[in-house]
């Protein structure tokens, strides 16, 4: 966290992560490439790294655009949130390794640079509009992938907190969102690319269902959202608004509301209420979907801690969110939407049960 930037804390989690991420991607390139030499004994190795590479990469992207959505609507995907940055990273490199490969086997023997005839061969040999029509089989598709590629690469050189730091975290979160870009611009490299000599509607179809099922899983998440935004609360006195029955609050866990146009995280931590800001201060994730952890919340992203009184991280970090005063009446759970001011320590609200 603020104490200090180190290139990698481990621990027994990512270590799990990242072995199951590697075993992953080494098992689909060695499936791909033995179907591969099945199918078509002759194939160079060089077509197989590329195709090999090409496709765990596209499943990878879509992998990656998944996870955010399915943990909105089902927190037993939260964990994957966890490490998702080192998904990018591993992505970054796959995408590199067909880049590097596609280029050497398509445009080193030339007397041009390789670099620049990736974005200058097509207007010698190409023609994208050929008697008065276009020809979308003649559109130039590998500076589509050369443009995502970048993108890959500013991703994962900001994936360390030291730049989310330094870059802020406003700014990190949209130079991330990106992604959405980069998927658009490889959506392209391949429709114009690979799909235009291929014959089959397998790939046609599976590029569209991959496709389909993203934008159906984000509008679910958006929907889910959008109806958390708008359920009406109802004021009470001194201006305090109803959270709903204390009973659905969980020992240890926390229920989302929103109030006043922010959400907010009503906890239930050893038969006392207290409430939150929903937004962590790392990368805006949201807390209310973790749970306390040896006495402080504990976000689900990547395990940022605050203590529930306070909305204060233990020592030595210094990041804090903001707390809201809370009372109890006839099993009811009233928040006051004006937040404390950073740090102030609030007693809760006893919820009449046991601690």
């Amino acid at each position: 966290m603020s104490a200090s930037y180190r290139a990698i804390d481990w621990n027994r989690q990512k270590r799990l992560y990242d072995l199951t991420l590697t075993s992953g991607i080494v098992l689909a390139l060695a499936t791909f490439i033995g179907v591969s030499l099945m199918v078509s004994p002759g194939s160079t190795a060089e077509t197989l790294i590329l195709r090999a590479t090409s496709v765990t990469a596209l499943v990878l992207l879509h992998v990656v655009l998944a996870i955010g959505p399915l943990a909105r609507l089902d927190a037993r995907f939260l964990p994957l949130l966890y490490n998702r940055r080192h998904l990018g990273v591993t992505l970054f490199l796959l995408a590199l390794a067909h880049g590097v490969f596609a280029v050497v086997q398509f445009h080193a023997l030339g007397d041009e640079n390789p670099l620049v005839s990736v974005f200058t061969a097509y207007r010698r040999d190409y023609r994208v509009v050929a008697d008065g029509q276009v020809v979308l089989a003649h559109l130039p598709f590998e500076p589509f992938g050369a443009a995502a590629l970048a993108i890959f690469f500013v991703m994962a050189a900001t994936s360390h907190d030291f730049w989310l730091r330094n870059l802020g975290a406003s700014f990190w979160k949209a130079l991330h969102l990106g992604v959405y870009a980069a998927y658009g611009l490889v959506l392209a490299h391949v429709a114009f690319g690979a799909l235009q000599s291929e014959r089959s509607l397998v790939y046609p179809a599976l590029l569209f269902t991959g496709f389909a099922v993203l934008a159906g899983l984000h509008l679910a998440a958006a929907r889910k959202a959008a109806c958390l935004d708008a359920a009406g609360n109802e004021a009470g006195p001194d201006g305090f608004v109803d959270a709903g029955p204390v009973d659905r609050i969980a020992e240890g866990r926390a229920v989302v509301i929103s109030v006043a146009g922010a959400r907010l995280a009503l906890w239930r931590h050893q038969g006392r209420v207290f409430a939150t800001s929903d937004v962590c201060r790392h990368q805006g994730g949201p807390v209310g979907e973790g749970r306390i952890i040896d006495g402080c919340i504990t976000c689900p992203w990547h395990g940022w801690n605050y203590r529930p009184e306070d909305g204060c991280s233990p020592p030595p970090f210094k990041e804090v969110i903001e707390t809201h005063d809370v009372r109890v009446a006839e099993g009811r759970a009233w928040v006051r939407p004006a937040a404390n001011p950073l740090g102030t320590r609030c007693a809760g609200a006893g919820t009449g049960g046991p601690p």
